[in-house]
């Protein structure tokens, strides 16, 4: 018979770990317990609290949906929202009365010659970038659709607004030093940009900033150490899925699994977050072994009812111990355009009973214990990867914030919702806790703003591949990697 039990790391957590301290959950086969396994069955816990507030998402709920608006307008809206900020932002940055700079309301009443500041939206022509027009040309599309990296040498920037646009180049000559730098940029961003326009119509550029971080809520003081557990990419339906893994998981978040001071720390998780990808891809070549809704011939969707029932038969034994907000993703069953919508309540008919359970947008921005939350499920991330020259996601999370706005490629390479009245992408509040789920990988560091802002960058892997999720202390914002794996021990 299996017995669970948690690793030998996990002592170092409760000794005050440190960000980063990885812990470990295994099963193993055998008789044989350790003398934390024996303890006293009748004892609980209770769970902690934290005041919970998702208002902040409402503004990714789409009401009435409407496909008649051209995408233009979420441009000239970002635009517009973003200006103002920049407008103050280049002030304080380069000064512009004092240095005898003008400041430029729009492209077309820049002079030739003259040392000015213009705010635009950018627009990178890629080369390598799949076009609808390519359609037309079958095997460059295919071709084009299997590039990781749309970036190449030749790639150029264009400044834009709603009078004018004009080609960008660094500025040359002695003592300049031009910050333009075309591979860290991409379509979408709001800058500001001091240079000079040339005869042939190019605006050189000497230095350029943009809106950076906004205004952060006060952190709030606490005395007790309080964890929100987040994670991504379940992929239930995937043949490599490991079943004893996910188990382990449901069992330590519903406070089941070790000692009594393993549960007591288990009971100080106030709230879990799943940043979407909970179950796989349809795949057509992979449907053995489960039940379609419609026959096969039918011209209804085809959906996969098993993965979403083991789905919600996990939430379910979660949900009943604590808080949960479900995050939709690339995979899940709901729309493919950002804001994703939250995952219908039919599909998720258990765990929808629940009054501990929400099922929420994609992004998703909370406030639990007066610590804000802002994630996404991954797709920016993943769209802005293939745009510009990084390697590091959390460099890229990081611009994200410096720009202001969490998905700058949409509606260029990211699908969204043709907004005509806002941008709801923008970011208006700074928040404490900045996640992105669906990663290669476990990272996180801190990110310092002028105004004195501090903001954890954190990755989140699949839980899949990994088998980790991140517990985040709402006292102190540390991270704390948590594995679950299995293993047989042999008889011996």
């Amino acid at each position: 018979p299996f017995t669970m039990e948690t690793g030998s790391h996990a002592s170092s957590l409760f000794a005050n770990g440190g960000c980063d301290e990885v812990i470990s959950c295994t099963a193993r086969g055998g008789d044989g317990t350790s003398e934390d396994d024996i303890h006293d069955k009748e004892k609980r816990f209770p769970r902690h609290t934290a005041p919970y507030d998702a208002e902040p998402s409402r503004r990714w709920r789409l009401g009435k949906r409407t496909f008649d608006k051209q995408y233009s307008h979420i441009y000239y809206t970002r635009l517009n929202d973003l200006r103002m900020i920049l407008r103050d932002v280049v002030q304080g940055h380069w000064g512009c009365s004092s240095r005898g700079v003008c400041l430029v309301e729009h492209i077309l009443r820049l002079e030739e010659g003259v040392r000015s500041v213009v705010i635009g939206t950018l627009y990178k022509e890629m080369a390598l970038k799949p076009s609808v027009l390519d359609e037309f040309a079958k095997e460059r599309t295919r071709v084009k659709d299997r590039l990781s990296s749309f970036v190449s040498d030749s790639d150029t920037l264009v400044l834009e607004d709603e009078t004018g646009r004009c080609r960008l180049t660094a500025a040359t000559g002695e003592g300049t030093d031009s910050m333009l730098d075309v591979e860290c940029l991409a379509t979408g961003v709001v800058v500001a940009l001091l240079g000079t326009l040339q005869s042939g119509g190019d605006f050189a550029v000497e230095d350029l900033c943009f809106p950076d971080l906004p205004v952060q809520p006060p952190f709030p003081a606490r005395e007790d150490d309080c964890y929100v557990a987040l994670l991504s990419g379940l992929v239930y339906g995937q043949p490599e899925n490991n079943p004893v893994a996910l188990q382990l998981l449901a069992d330590y978040l519903s406070g089941h699994l070790g000692s009594d001071r393993e549960q007591e720390f288990e009971s100080r998780i106030v709230r879990v977050i799943i940043a979407g990808n909970s179950v796989t891809a349809f795949d057509p070549e992979h449907m053995e072994g489960f039940q379609l809704l419609h026959a096969p011939g039918t011209r209804q969707p085809i959906e996969l009812t098993g993965p979403i029932r083991e789905l919600d038969l996990l939430l379910t034994q979660v949900a009943a111990s604590v808080p949960v907000d479900l995050m939709p993703g690339g995979t899940d069953p709901t729309n493919f355009a950002l804001p994703q919508q939250p995952m219908q309540p039919c599909l998720l008919p258990s765990v929808g009973q629940y009054a501990t359970f929400s099922s929420t947008t994609n992004p998703f921005e909370c406030s639990i214990g007066g610590v804000r939350f802002l994630g996404t499920s991954g797709q920016p991330i993943d769209d802005l990867l293939r745009v510009v020259k990084s390697d590091s996601i959390l460099d890229v999370m990081e611009s994200t914030l410096r720009w202001r706005h969490l998905s700058p490629t949409a509606p260029d390479t990211l699908a969204c919702y043709p907004f005509h009245d806002q941008d709801p992408f923008i970011i208006h509040t700074c928040p404490h806790v900045y996640f992105v789920g669906n990663q290669s990988a476990y990272m996180t560091r801190t990110v310092e703003g002028r105004q004195g802002q501090q903001i954890r960058l954190l990755s989140l892997p699949s839980f899949a591949q990994s088998g980790t999720i991140v517990l985040v202390n709402l006292r102190t914002l540390n991270c704390h990697p948590m594995s679950f794996g299995c293993s047989l021990a042999r008889d011996t």
